[in-house]
C-alpha cells in the first residue's frame, strides 16, 4: 500500500497557493481590467469546493492511500463490520466504515482531518494496550483499540470502536448499589447512662434512635438496634458516598442532643468488601480503630486502609477497673509461659515510656522469669531515670537492642509498652524475632499498628502508659511484692511528664495510680529531679521558644538541627509555649539529618492528633509527633501550616453542618 504523509500534502496545497497568488499578481500588473473576471472565477472556484468538498476529501484520501487500497479485498473487509472502524496516516484519517459516519459523526464527513479532532482525548498509545482506551463520544461511552504497522514515511492504524455505554451504566449500577456495613456505638454507655432518671435516659435513647433513623432512612438500606447503644445498618454505596461527603455529621448530631451529657457516638464503616460478611468484618475492625482512638469519630475501612472523621472531643474515662484486672492476668499467664522477656518502648524513649517499662520489668521479677528492657542509652530522652535505676543497683535491667537479639527463642515475649506502632518502635528486629507479642498503650489508635499481638491493653483515655502498667502491678502478686522507691518514681515522672504535671488529660484513676505510687514511697522531691534539665538543654529549649511564630492561635517553631544531648529541648519548648496567652497549640519543627522532627501539644482544644496524622505521624489529642523525611525546615513549616489549615477547615464545615 503506498503511503504518503499528511505533511506532504499541505506542502503541495500550500505552494500551489502561493504560485497561484505570485501569477495573479503579475497577471493584474500586466492586465488591470482583467481583475472582475479573476474575481469571479474565484467565487466560482469557493463555491466548487464547498459543494464538493466531501467528494474533494475522497479524492485526496485515495489519492494519498493509493490504488491499491480503494476497491481492494482489504476495504471490502472493513467496510461491513458492525462495529465503527477507521483507517489513520499517523494521526490523519483516512478512511473510516459506515458505521463510524453513521455512530460517531452523526453523517458527517471528515476525511483528511487530525484523528484528536474527530476523537477527542484519543490516546494511540494507550488504546495500543490490552485494555485499550475508555472514551465519552456522541453521548456514549466507547472503548477503542488499535493496531499500527509502520510505515516507510507514517504509520498506518486500524481503529475499531465498541460501544460500552449499557455495559458502563450496568457496572455503575452494580458499584452504587454494592452493600456497606456500619456499626454505631453510644460511647460509655454503661457510664453515661447508668445514673440517669428513666426519664431522661428514654429522652437521649429517643433522640439518638431518631438521629440514626433519619440518617439511615433517606435511602433504601436498613438499621437495627443489637444491643444497649450499639446498632448495625445496611446500606449502599450511593448512601455511603453521601455520609462521607458530609463528614459523617450524625456525629455533631448526637454531641448536640444534650450539650450537659458527654454524650458521644463511634462508627465503624466497612465499604468496598467483595461479600457483606467481609464488609462486616471491616466494620467492626473500623469500630475498634474509632474506639481505639477515644472515640466520637466515624472510622472508614476500605481495602485501600483507613479513612477518619471527627474526633473532637476528649475520650470517655471507664470508671470499672475489672477490665485492668482481666489483662493482668492474662499478661501474668504470657509472662509464665516464657523464657525469656523483652520490654522495649519507643524511640527516642521518654520517661513514660522507660517508667512503665520498669514497671512491667517488676511484673516480670514478681512471675520470676529472666526479663530485660531494650533501649538505646545513647538515643533516649530520659537518660535521667536510667541513671538513678542504675545507681539503685539496677543496671543489668537494661540492654542494647542489638544484645538482645541473640537471647531470644520463638518462646520469648516482647512487651511493647508506649506505642503500638510499628514504625515506632525501639527495634524492629526484637519485635519480628519473638514468638508473642503484649503492647500496654495509652495513644489513639492508627494506621500501622501492631497486628495479631497476644495481649492488648490500650486505653486512650488514660493519661500515660504509666498509670496503665501502675494499675496492672495492683493486682499482680502478694502485698509485699511491688515495686521500690526509684521503680515507683520512674512511674510517676512518666506520669507527670504525659499530664504535664497533672494538668491535662488527667482522670480520677490518674490521681488514684499516683496515690498509689506514692504509697509505694514516691517521693516528688525526687520525681522533680529527673526533670532538671543542663544549661545546653535549657539554652536549646530558650532558642526554640524564642524562633516561635505564631499562626492561627497556633506557636509554630522552626530550627535548624540541635545538639544530640538537648533532643529533650523539643518538647519541653513545646510545652512552653502552651503558657503564652493565646496560644491553643504548638509545633517545635527540628532538623534531623536530611528530615525534620516536629513535636505538637495543645491544651485540648486543637487536636493536633489529627493534624500530625495528615503529615503521616499521630499521638494523642493533646500530644503528637510526626517525622518528615528529605525536607528542609522552612519547607516543613509550609506543611504545618497547611496541615492546620485543613484542620481548621475541616472542623468549620462540621461545624456548618451540625447547625
Amino acid at each position: 500500500m503506498k503511503q504518503k504523509p499528511r505533511w506532504t500534502l499541505e506542502m503541495l496545497t500550500a505552494s500551489l497557493a502561493v504560485l497561484c497568488g505570485l501569477l495573479v499578481l503579475v497577471l493584474l500588473i500586466q492586465r488591470p481590467t482583467a481583475w472582475p473576471a479573476l474575481l469571479v472565477l474565484v467565487v466560482l472556484w469557493g463555491a466548487v469546493v464547498v459543494l464538493f468538498r466531501c467528494q474533494l476529501r475522497k479524492w485526496v484520501a485515495r489519492w494519498m492511500c493509493g490504488g491499491s487500497f480503494e476497491g481492494s479485498k482489504l476495504q471490502f473487509s472493513l467496510e461491513p463490520l458492525s462495529q465503527p472502524a477507521a483507517l489513520l496516516s499517523g494521526e490523519t484519517v483516512l478512511w473510516y466504515n459506515a458505521q463510524f459516519r453513521t455512530r460517531l459523526l452523526n453523517g458527517q464527513d471528515a476525511l483528511v482531518s487530525r484523528v484528536q479532532k474527530v476523537l477527542p482525548g484519543l490516546d494511540l498509545q494507550q488504546c495500543r494496550k490490552q485494555e485499550g482506551q475508555l472514551l465519552t463520544l456522541a453521548d456514549g461511552m466507547w472503548s477503542v483499540h488499535s493496531s499500527t504497522v509502520p510505515g516507510d514515511a507514517e504509520s498506518m492504524t486500524l481503529l475499531v470502536l465498541n460501544e460500552e455505554t449499557a455495559l458502563r451504566k450496568v457496572e455503575a449500577e452494580y458499584k452504587a448499589s454494592r452493600p456497606g456495613y456500619l456499626v454505631f456505638l453510644v460511647d460509655g454507655y454503661d457510664d453515661v447512662f447508668g445514673d440517669m432518671l428513666d426519664s431522661e435516659r428514654a429522652r437521649l435513647l429517643e433522640g439518638i434512635n431518631r438521629t440514626l433513623e433519619d440518617m439511615i432512612g433517606r435511602g433504601s438500606g436498613f438499621l437495627r438496634r443489637v444491643a444497649s447503644g450499639r446498632y448495625i445498618a445496611v446500606v449502599e454505596e450511593r448512601q455511603m458516598e453521601q455520609f462521607a461527603n458530609r463528614g459523617y455529621d450524625v456525629l455533631d448530631k448526637i454531641r448536640a442532643l444534650d450539650p450537659s451529657v458527654n454524650l458521644s457516638l463511634s462508627i465503624g464503616i466497612g465499604r468496598g468488601a467483595k461479600t457483606l460478611r467481609e464488609a462486616q468484618d471491616m466494620a467492626v475492625q473500623a469500630l475498634d480503630m474509632a474506639q481505639g482512638r477515644g472515640g466520637d469519630q466515624a472510622a472508614e475501612m476500605t481495602p485501600d486502609g483507613f479513612t477518619f472523621y471527627g474526633g473532637v472531643s476528649h475520650g470517655v474515662e471507664k470508671r470499672s477497673k475489672v477490665r485492668s484486672r482481666i489483662v493482668a492476668d492474662q499478661l501474668v499467664k504470657l509472662i509464665k509461659e516464657a523464657d525469656h522477656v523483652v520490654i522495649m518502648g519507643h524511640r527516642m524513649s521518654d520517661l513514660d515510656a522507660i517508667g512503665s517499662a520498669e514497671g512491667v520489668l517488676r511484673i516480670c521479677k514478681i512471675c520470676d522469669i529472666p526479663a530485660v528492657i531494650a533501649v538505646r542509652r545513647d538515643a533516649t530522652l530520659a537518660g535521667s531515670l536510667i541513671d538513678a535505676l542504675c545507681r539503685a543497683g539496677q543496671k543489668d535491667d537494661f540492654i542494647d537492642p542489638k544484645d538482645a537479639l541473640p537471647i531470644i527463642s520463638k518462646r520469648t515475649l516482647c512487651i511493647v509498652v508506649d506505642t503500638y506502632q510499628v514504625g515506632l518502635v525501639e527495634s524492629k528486629d526484637i519485635l519480628e524475632k519473638c514468638g508473642k507479642v503484649a503492647v500496654i498503650d495509652h495513644h489513639r489508635k492508627g494506621v500501622g499498628y501492631i497486628e495479631n499481638p497476644a495481649l492488648v491493653c490500650h486505653e486512650p483515655y488514660s493519661s500515660s502508659a504509666s498509670e496503665l502498667v501502675t494499675e496492672l502491678l495492683q493486682y499482680v502478686g502478694e502485698r509485699d511484692d511491688k515495686p521500690n522507691r526509684v521503680e515507683a518514681e520512674g512511674l510517676l515522672s512518666g506520669i507527670m511528664l504525659d499530664t504535664r504535671d497533672f494538668t491535662l488529660h488527667t482522670g480520677v484513676r490518674t490521681f488514684e495510680a499516683a496515690a498509689a505510687l506514692r504509697r509505694y514511697g514516691a517521693e516528688t522531691e525526687r520525681v522533680r529531679q529527673l526533670f532538671d534539665v543542663t544549661m545546653v538543654e535549657y539554652n536549646a529549649k530558650a532558642d526554640l521558644v524564642e524562633k516561635a511564630r505564631m499562626y492561627k492561635n497556633c506557636a509554630i517553631s522552626v530550627s535548624g538541627e540541635v545538639a544530640p544531648e538537648a533532643r529533650v529541648a523539643i518538647a519541653q519548648a513545646a510545652n512552653d509555649l502552651l503558657t503564652i496567652q493565646g496560644v491553643d497549640a504548638s509545633f517545635v519543627a527540628v532538623q534531623v539529618g536530611t528530615g525534620v522532627n516536629i513535636s505538637a501539644r495543645s491544651l485540648g482544644a486543637v487536636n493536633v492528633q489529627v493534624i500530625m496524622e495528615s503529615l503521616g505521624g499521630g499521638g494523642h489529642q493533646t500530644m503528637a509527633a510526626a517525622q518528615l523525611k528529605h525536607i528542609t525546615p522552612e519547607a516543613a513549616r509550609a506543611r504545618i501550616e497547611g496541615a492546620i489549615d485543613k484542620y481548621y477547615a475541616s472542623q468549620k464545615k462540621g461545624d456548618v453542618e451540625g447547625k
